[in-house]
């Protein structure tokens, strides 16, 4: 018993101890979970400001995210380009003008042409998409603002890129682009009487061109540059004939002094005894090799402002102050008006960075007097291959394709639609 006592008590004493040391142990324990709290906590603190002021950088310099070092140089120049060259950088400032909407053209055109003859607007051929190409005349009647007619044009003429001009009866077409996409040209010329409504050949051009700029001058139908038969060369011929009343009055086209620098898609404008090229371009799409529906295929292009003029004797072509800005795609987009030649819209040098089509919002003005320029407002959007008019105080135009909104000017829908806006000019 006595053992068993002294045996309980050692026991007990035994007990004792672990229980203080645990205790002990214990407490070092919690203390050292305390401290290394305290210090986790200023540190979280102090990361969490860090990772605010680092994460609060990064927002304020996006284009330097995590990445390797060539990932952050491309971003950061990226970055730089996007702040210092907007989509809409080639947007010249231009007052607003009134614009009211009108009947649209009963087909939507692209590369379309037209010829104002007193208060009726002839409306010819163009794309409706890049696969389908029209073959018909549309009227528009400004007199009641309506679309009064239509007729089929020949078989065998061109169907877009045409060379149009008037006397005021008769409208000659020369050459275009025969069939969709980006078929070549043809060098069938033809001549519709507006009264009888009855088409007739004339002879056709040397050679074929596509978007060649014609007029009427001193008797003769002049065709001047375009693209050639591959629809990128540009072309420098210049050739004439005789003509009157809707017939040729000599057998064959006649050289004349070549233009200083050629192309397609420009306005041809006959006025004040002078004749005046304006704007264009250098190259176009091609047809893609062996495609055998001749898809179109982008090519370099060059667009430009350039204004020559032609004096009465037709041996010097004379350098005028260029546009406003390049542009081209404006072979029907022009009127002439009080001393004065307007023009509607168009296509300007592609963006730079992008390389992207750029088209062209704005009404220029050129003065025959002072032989100046002037912008003088804004279209309803961008659009390019407008087809212009003008009658008791209003710019008509009709037709073309616009861009993709306000700021974005590539090229989108194929239009129809028809506005005008009062000028006082």
């Amino acid at each position: 018993m006595g053992k068993n006592l002294h045996h309980h008590h050692q026991h007990q004493s035994k007990s004792n101890n672990s229980c203080t040391k645990f205790i002990f142990v214990l407490f070092f324990c919690l203390l050292g979970l305390a401290c290394i709290v305290d210090l986790f906590w200023a540190s979280s603190s102090s990361f969490s400001s860090s990772y605010l002021r680092f994460a609060s950088n990064w927002v304020s310099q996006k284009p330097r995210i995590f990445v390797s070092q060539q990932q952050h140089n491309v971003d950061d120049k990226i970055g730089k380009k996007k702040r210092i060259l907007s989509a809409t950088f080639a947007d010249l400032p231009a007052p607003d003008l009134a614009w009211e909407q009108m009947p649209s053209a009963p087909v939507p055109r692209l590369d379309g042409s037209a010829i104002q003859i007193n208060n009726l607007f002839y409306v010819l051929s163009g794309y409706g998409t890049l696969d389908h190409v029209h073959s018909h005349v549309d009227v528009f009647n400004f007199t009641d603002n309506t679309w009064c007619a239509k007729f089929d044009t020949p078989k065998d003429m061109a169907n877009s890129h045409l060379g149009v001009a008037s006397d005021g009866r008769y409208i000659y077409v020369v050459s275009g682009q025969y069939g969709p996409q980006c078929r070549a040209p043809t060098s069938r010329t033809y001549v519709l009487d507006t009264q009888t409504r009855e088409w007739q050949s004339l002879p056709p051009l040397p050679a074929p061109r596509y978007a060649p700029a014609t007029q009427l001058w001193k008797g003769r139908l002049h065709v001047m540059g375009g693209s050639k038969e591959n629809r990128h060369t540009p072309g420098l011929e210049h050739w004439s004939i005789a003509v009157k009343g809707g017939k040729a009055l000599e057998k064959e086209w006649r050289t004349e002094i070549p233009i200083p620098r050629g192309g397609p898609h420009r306005a041809c404008v006959a006025t004040n005894d002078r004749l005046f090229l304006i704007g264009g371009q250098e190259g176009d799409f091609m047809a893609k090799p062996g495609s055998p529906i001749f898809k179109c295929s982008r090519r370099h292009e060059v667009v430009y402002g350039d204004v020559y003029m032609l004096d009465a004797e037709m041996k010097k072509w004379e350098v005028l102050p260029p546009l406003p800005k390049p542009n081209s795609h404006i072979e029907c987009s022009w009127v002439a008006v009080n001393n004065s030649i307007i023009i509607t819209g168009g296509t300007t040098e592609k963006h730079p960075e992008t390389k992207r089509m750029i088209l062209v919002g704005e009404v220029f003005q050129f003065h025959l007097d002072s032989l100046t320029w002037s912008v003088i407002g804004k279209l309803p959007y961008r659009v390019k291959t407008t087809l212009a008019g003008f009658w008791d105080g209003y710019l008509y135009f009709t037709s073309g394709q616009r861009d993709r909104g306000p700021d974005n000017p590539q090229p989108k829908k194929v239009i129809g639609e028809m506005w005008r806006t009062k000028l006082n000019i």
